[in-house]
């Protein structure tokens, strides 16, 4: 026989009240007689601190029997050596008969913790003792017994008070659980019969008298709901029409098949699309599926096994098109058409950056391998030793640089909200560039001129800016040449941006069509000239992301005479009267 909910849940609180019941008893009554034991512990302990106490005023082992008179009748007393040599039993006359006593278990504890406790069978009398030894450190342990007989057992034994007070509070919980599956019962079959009903009856007639409970709450809920039915039917038809509004409007074209593959429905961009693959325009009709450009759809559709997903790319016209088949569960499926070909582009865009990257990787970890290998399988010494570690260290420098610089302008691309703005006094940030450059800007004899006005202040984030200007001094140190000149100006200020030049003197690009290309990431002019000079190839890239990412536009331009020139804007902060030189 199937039990209903109220005998299911009875029996679970019944058996949940049962072992929690059970597990208090146990835990009470070991606790009780825990205590007890302890008490009975703490007694024989007192009559072996009287027993070590008498001997420690210099008694002698036959002087015990004489103590004896002062402790209880029933109490066996035994002196025992550390080495388990019985010395003294009241028990027993002839101790030398005894065995050793090393390894009974109350003797071990005491030579361990300094006491002992052990209730068992003396080996010598044949009665149950409840035995107690202890070491004070003297050379001999002292050992006292109590017979475990009917008045020591009914000390051990815990009170029955709690017990059968235990009992009525489980008489008492087990008519309340009675009671409370009796109702919660109820109310469930109340709330089954209504469901019931619902299946039946309009839920416009007469409301059933639901309990003033949860259960009733659900009723309540359950009738809600299924009134709520027909108006979802209408609700659910409008929300088809926003549906397809939203396919028609879709970056996507979508088509919808029935499972006899006759078109449901599809949208403007799929009828373009469609238009776009087939060899001549025309309108959609049943047909779709036996244009050649479709055939891998029909073939997967007619062999697919169970599969209800395919994808496939076509490219027709230097277009590439990803087609995408998704087949639903009544045999009904859809096309999606999708226009791929920036994101392809873009894709191998980073394939060329990885492969740009790892050549980049290659030349510093290469030089350092082959510096390092001269190293160690060879005995150089002295100078020549250190020009070999000079060149390594370069190299680490170098790929520092570069990983460096590649974080920095990932970071830029993907996190330009976590750049901190602040106000920069750009006069001074370009002091800080021009006293960090000094070294190298002396070397070839590169003069540095900035011409601000006084007080100009550019909202933006420092160590960003201080890059740009440091990148595009380091570009004139590096392929510029020597005995020129840079100078920073702003040659206006409008709408809150300041337009900025950065021009050098130098060398230039006579071949004008790699300016468009300076700012691409690892792009060299002279590939063999740049990598002589160091530089990880993403320094302009690192600028013109700055600029950007600060709201402004850059450009480059041979400047007039030779040299180049870099113009920039960056948003202006606030702006004093004046002008500054350097």
């Amino acid at each position: 026989m199937k039990a209903n909910f109220q005998q299911k849940l009875i029996l679970s609180f019944l058996i949940i009240f049962v072992v929690f019941t059970t597990g208090i008893v146990i835990f009470q009554q070991r606790q009780a007689r825990g205590y007890k034991t302890e008490a009975l512990q703490e007694k024989l302990d007192a009559f072996a601190e009287t027993v070590l106490a008498y001997m420690a005023r210099g008694a002698a082992v036959d002087d015990l029997d004489s103590l004896l008179f002062f402790l209880p009748e029933n109490l066996r007393l035994t002196l025992v050596d550390w080495n388990g040599q019985v010395l003294f039993d009241n028990a027993v006359t002839e101790t030398a008969i005894l065995e050793n006593h090393a390894d009974r278990p109350e003797i071990s504890e005491a030579r361990r913790r300094g006491y002992g406790t052990f209730i068992r069978t003396s080996a010598s009398t044949r009665e149950p003792y409840l035995y107690y030894a202890k070491s004070n450190g003297a050379p001999y342990l002292v050992r006292v017994a109590l017979p475990y007989d009917v008045e020591v057992r009914s000390f051990l034994k815990p009170d029955n008070v709690f017990l059968y007070f235990i009992l009525a509070l489980f008489l008492i919980g087990l008519g309340f659980i009675f009671y409370v599956g009796h109702y919660f019962g109820r109310s469930v079959r109340q709330l089954r019969d209504f469901s019931l009903a619902l299946q039946q009856e309009s839920p416009s007639g007469q409301r059933p008298d639901f309990p003033k409970d949860e259960l009733g709450e659900i009723g309540e809920k359950l009738l809600a709901n299924f009134r709520q039915i027909h108006e979802t039917q209408a609700q659910l038809l409008q929300e088809k029409e926003k549906l397809l509004l939203h396919i028609q409007s879709s970056a996507e074209g979508v088509c919808f098949f029935h499972a006899d593959r006759t078109i449901d429905f599809y949208n403007g961009l799929f009828l373009q699309y469609f238009n776009f693959l087939s060899a001549e325009t025309r309108t959609i009709d049943h047909l779709v599926l036996s244009e050649s450009e479709l055939s891998q759809v029909a073939e997967f559709l007619d062999h697919r096994n169970g599969d209800d997903h395919y994808e496939t790319r076509i490219t027709r016209q230097a277009k590439e098109f990803l087609v995408r088949v998704n087949v639903f569960e009544d045999c009904s499926f859809e096309i999606i058409l999708t226009d791929v070909t920036a994101a392809e582009k873009t894709r191998r865009l980073k394939q060329e950056m990885t492969g740009n990257i790892a050549h980049e990787l290659r030349t510093p970890v290469t030089s350092i391998q082959g510096f390092l290998e001269i190293l160690l399988n060879n005995s150089i010494n002295g100078e020549k030793a250190q020009e070999f570690l000079r060149r390594a260290y370069v190299q680490t420098k170098n790929l520092s640089e570069l990983i460096s610089d590649m974080s920095m302008l990932t970071r830029m691309d993907e996190k330009q909200d976590s750049f901190e703005r602040v106000s920069i006094d750009i006069s001074a940030l370009l002091e800080k560039v021009h006293a960090d450059s000094t070294a190298a800007l002396e070397e070839k004899r590169i003069g540095f001129q900035v011409d601000l006005p006084e007080g100009l202040t550019v909202r933006g984030n420092e160590n960003l800016l201080y890059s740009l200007f440091r990148n595009l001094t380091e570009n004139v140190i590096r392929y510029a040449g020597e005995d020129i000149s840079i100078r920073i100006k702003v040659s206006g200020i409008k709408d809150g941006m300041a337009y900025f030049s950065f021009a050098d003197n130098g060398t230039g690009i006579a071949d004008e069509r790699h300016l468009n290309r300076l700012f691409e990431r690892f792009y060299r002019v002279n590939e063999g000239r740049t990598r002589d000079t160091g530089g990880s190839g993403l320094g302009l890239a690192i600028v013109k992301n700055t600029v950007q990412l600060h709201g402004g536009i850059i450009t480059v331009k041979n400047a007039a005479g030779k040299g180049l020139e870099f113009l920039f804007t960056l948003p202006v902060s606030r702006t004093l009267t004046g002008r500054i030189k350097k």
